[in-house]
């Protein structure tokens, strides 16, 4: 067992875990954050995206014990004040999805990738999704969700 003290979505923890507690399962069954699914335990799905420092991580290749002194930061922890983050708001106005089984990966994603790029053309949305699947759509709306984030954020 250690003690592990984390930032998440603004908020100091302090918790004690196996050392081989994922870091999405601690999320999901220590700090109830159920946003971060798990999908494929195999780290292919991108279902767990989270990030971890500023940067995008899937939550299921790395342990609890890893994220000791970090942050992190969940899809619920994107919203401010009741309102949608931009990439949130055009997934719902664009359809950019089905199901929402993959939806919280995807926008976490999404929001790193328009992070680093700020008008991301089709190819490179693409490249940078192949991480993440969608069971439900062809992409086509998840695309059109992010670039038209893209012009709000």
């Amino acid at each position: 067992m250690s003690t592990i003290s984390v930032e998440v979505n603004g908020e100091r923890h302090t918790a004690e875990v196996e050392d081989r507690t994922l870091l999405v399962h601690f999320l999901r069954d220590h700090l109830r954050l159920t946003g971060t699914h798990i999908g494929c335990d195999t780290s292919q799905c991108g279902a767990c995206v989270v990030h971890l420092n500023g940067k995008a991580v899937k939550s299921c290749t790395m342990f609890a014990v890893q994220a000791d002194g970090d942050s992190i930061l969940t899809i619920e922890g994107l919203s401010r004040d009741g309102k949608l983050h931009p990439v949130q708001a055009a997934f719902q106005e664009h359809h950019g999805l089905q199901c929402g089984f993959c939806t919280p990966g995807m926008i976490m994603t999404a929001v790193d990738l328009l992070a680093r790029h700020a008008q991301p053309d089709e190819a490179l949305i693409r490249r940078e999704l192949e991480g993440n699947f969608c069971r439900c759509t062809g992409y086509l709306n998840i695309i059109k969700a992010i670039q038209a984030a893209s012009r709000a954020v």
